[in-house]
């Protein structure tokens, strides 16, 4: 049975309304954090957020957080968020969550973001252990994403990019398979297989206080919109 619920993951007030309702309404076995934008020119949304930081960190924080309670009266319960490669050439930089320093590079503020989710997911492994976390870098893929976000790039890769079936096989193994979670909570998978979450000498390990931070910043912003949302 397959049940559609459409939801702006850019708008805070909009996801805390979905996942009230969904708690009250379904049971959730596993959630796949897989929305996300590549927007290449700074822009807000109407809550006045960078709309990238606002879909791929805050919206991701948001959906998970909301979820959790439920998914922790699951059996084998889990979270995949999908990240990407390009995390690896950033370090965490809790300074500007919303880009509004300095030039304004959408790539680059994807790949924070991105980074973001790694940073994530290894928190909240931490604090929820009866919940498998995992993320993960699907490959480049032909998507329709990202033959917009990135023209030029798909103009050189178009020949070796993956298919989109290609792209979401680790999304999927890491949902179901039973190998899956024999390995630890809070990994970062590429190719069904963990991998590094730096690159050597890339100098892009954060200190634990500012991945602390950044969780105590996000969940500021969260409760904010939830008092809006749900009065």
């Amino acid at each position: 049975s397959i049940f559609l619920h459409i939801v702006d993951i850019s708008n805070p007030k909009e996801i805390w309304k979905f996942a009230e309702k969904f708690r009250n309404e379904h049971k959730l076995n596993v959630l796949i954090n897989n929305a996300g934008c590549m927007v290449n020119n700074r822009e807000l949304t109407e809550d006045g957020l960078e709309k990238n930081f606002a879909t791929n960190t805050l919206g991701t924080y948001i959906m998970t957080t909301a979820l959790v309670p439920l998914l922790e009266k699951a059996a084998d319960a889990r979270v995949i968020t999908v990240s990407s490669g390009g995390m690896l050439v950033q370090k965490l930089n809790i300074s500007d969550l919303q880009s509004g320093n300095g030039p304004f590079d959408g790539t680059m503020v994807y790949a924070q973001n991105k980074r973001q989710q790694v940073v994530l997911t290894e928190q909240w492994a931490k604090a929820h252990r009866n919940i498998h976390f995992s993320v993960m870098h699907p490959g480049w893929a032909d998507t329709p994403a990202v033959r917009s976000s990135m023209p030029d790039f798909y103009e050189r890769m178009k020949n070796s990019l993956r298919t989109e079936a290609q792209g979401a096989d680790t999304v999927l193994w890491l949902a179901v398979s039973a190998e899956a979670t024999k390995l630890p909570s809070g990994l970062f998978f590429q190719d069904r297989q963990p991998v590094p979450t730096h690159l050597p000498l890339a100098y892009t390990h954060s200190p634990p206080e500012d991945e602390e931070k950044l969780m105590e910043m996000l969940e500021e912003f969260s409760q904010k919109f939830k008092s809006v949302s749900l009065g």
